[in-house]
């Protein structure tokens, strides 16, 4: 495959979760696919060269976040209500 397969694979999964993490109801479900968002995110960025900022998405947008998220729903109703 390709670079530009690789990466056009690399955005198509990135759509996909993306419109994954809007449709779930469960909130716990939404965080995962995001936190998933982010890695994929952070896999494409590294993929395009830029692996200072990829390193970043990894750490702050795939884990702190994630685990930010979770302990705040964790406070309230899991799930959303519409």
């Amino acid at each position: 495959m390709t670079p530009w397969g690789i990466e056009l694979a690399l955005f198509g999964f990135l759509a996909a979760t993306a419109i994954l993490a809007l449709q779930v109801k469960d909130l716990i479900a939404a965080v995962a696919a995001l936190t998933v968002y982010s890695f994929t995110a952070a896999v494409l960025l590294a993929a395009m060269g830029a692996v200072d900022v990829a390193l970043t998405e990894a750490a702050l947008g795939a884990g702190i976040t994630g685990v930010i998220i979770i302990g705040a729903i964790s406070l309230m109703r899991r799930r959303s209500v519409d």
